[in-house]
């Protein structure tokens, strides 16, 4: 994630913000600029998909991703099991402004399909988490609105709204909870284009990688409106695994194993 509105900001002058909408923007371009430098990661996802019965399906990721200073990240998610998935990958690039880019590749028919930005809305590889969630959270693309301070577990939040600037979101806000002390997300509330409350996505389990890095163990995703859910639960962490843009193309989608 990459900010460009402001270059430099501490703790403090987010207390100093006049407004409720600068000091919303403060707190994201400071929770930005406290995880940048992190150069590539790779990780392994559990995906526990779950209907309004509790019937449950497993599917197994494998995601990497890349930091590139002057834009949004880049990453890359391979479905490894079950059989029917099994090599179906995302290619996302991120951007600091405009449309992300998107790439599915599903092995079935053996065929890269570039994902349209008006159907960034749907259900990635049917679960609860949108084409859209699958990109980083860039803080230009987002209108910010802070709230208030708030207990949350262990820690105390900022709450805010951000307001998504692309025409084709499938949200009008977010609410957004995020610790003070290390900027780690807590809750995000995702309200739908008649501004009810769609989905909430919790995120537990937070560890510390590089004595720098937050990253979480757990993300929960429950759509109120359907009663499905789906959990990622994220294991095997690794930072410096030597990634570059080359690993990131979408001709060599074909190639995954």
């Amino acid at each position: 994630m990459s900010a460009t509105i402001v270059t430099s900001v501490t703790t403090s002058q987010v207390v100093l913000a006049e407004t409720p909408q600068e000091k919303g923007l403060q707190i994201a371009v400071a929770a930005d600029q406290h995880a940048a430098g992190w150069n590539d990661s790779q990780s392994d996802m559990k995906m526990v998909l779950r209907n309004a019965q509790g019937k449950e399906s497993i599917r197994y990721l494998k995601v990497k991703a890349l930091e590139i200073p002057d834009d949004g990240d880049k990453s890359l998610t391979i479905f490894n099991q079950p059989r029917d998935v099994k090599g179906t990958a995302l290619l996302t690039f991120s951007h600091k402004e405009g449309d992300d880019d998107q790439w599915l590749y599903l092995p079935a028919v053996k065929r890269v399909k570039r994902i349209a930005s008006r159907n960034k809305t749907g259900p990635f590889m049917g679960s609860e988490f949108a084409y859209e969630d699958m990109s980083s959270q860039e803080v230009d693309k987002y209108d910010y609105k802070y709230l208030r301070d708030e207990p949350c577990g262990e820690w105390t939040c900022y709450v805010m709204e951000r307001f998504p600037k692309d025409k084709n979101s499938g949200y009008t806000r977010q609410t957004v909870w995020m610790d003070q002390a290390e900027y780690r997300l807590v809750k995000t509330e995702f309200y739908d284009r008649k501004k009810s409350l769609l989905k909430t996505l919790i995120i537990k389990g937070h560890q510390q990688y590089k004595d720098k890095f937050w990253r979480p163990a757990e993300m929960q995703m429950q759509n109120h409106q359907t009663g499905k859910s789906t959990v990622l639960e994220i294991s095997n962490i690794k930072f410096d695994n030597g990634l570059s843009k080359k690993d990131f193309n979408k001709n060599s989608l074909k190639r995954i194993k």
